[in-house]
C-alpha cells in the first residue's frame, strides 16, 4: 500500500465479543483492504449499540471510522461511498448477519442491501446495494 492511500484510510475502531469469529474474520477483511484496524472485545456490546444509536439496525459488531458508525458486515464499497460522500447521517449498518456479506461467507455482489443510520425518530433508509 503506497504513504498516500495509508495517509487517507482512517483508522477503524471496532467493538466486538470476543467469542464471535466472523467478527475477526471482518477485521481481517478491513485489513485486506487497506484499513487500520484496532479491534476491542466487550462485554458490553448492547450497551455500545446504545450508545452510537444503533440498536435498531443491530448486528454483532460496531466500528467507529471517520466520524461515521459502520454496523455489522458492512462491504468496503459501501464504506468507502460514506467516506467520500459524507452525508448528514449517523452511519450505515448490514443488520443482523446475512450470509452473503464480507466475514459471513461468500459475497455475491448485488444481494447485499446496506441501510443508512438516521438520527432518533427516523426510519433508516436504503443507502446502496452491494
Amino acid at each position: 500500500m503506497s504513504a498516500a492511500i495509508a495517509w487517507a484510510t482512517p483508522l477503524v475502531t471496532l467493538y466486538k465479543d470476543a467469542n464471535c469469529g466472523c467478527c475477526q474474520k471482518y477485521v481481517m477483511y478491513l485489513r485486506q483492504h487497506g484499513f487500520k484496524v484496532d479491534a476491542f472485545d466487550r462485554s458490553d456490546m448492547s450497551q455500545i449499540k446504545l450508545r452510537y444509536g444503533v440498536s435498531r439496525v443491530a448486528s454483532c459488531h460496531t466500528a467507529l471510522i471517520g466520524g461515521y458508525v459502520v454496523e455489522g458486515h458492512v462491504p468496503v464499497a459501501a464504506i468507502n461511498k460514506l467516506l467520500t460522500e459524507k452525508p448528514a447521517i449517523i452511519g450505515i449498518s448490514v443488520p443482523e448477519m446475512p450470509m452473503n456479506s464480507p466475514g459471513m461467507g461468500e459475497m455475491k455482489p448485488g444481494t447485499l442491501t446496506v441501510y443508512s443510520i438516521p438520527a432518533a425518530g427516523q426510519q433508516p433508509k436504503v443507502f446502496s446495494v452491494e
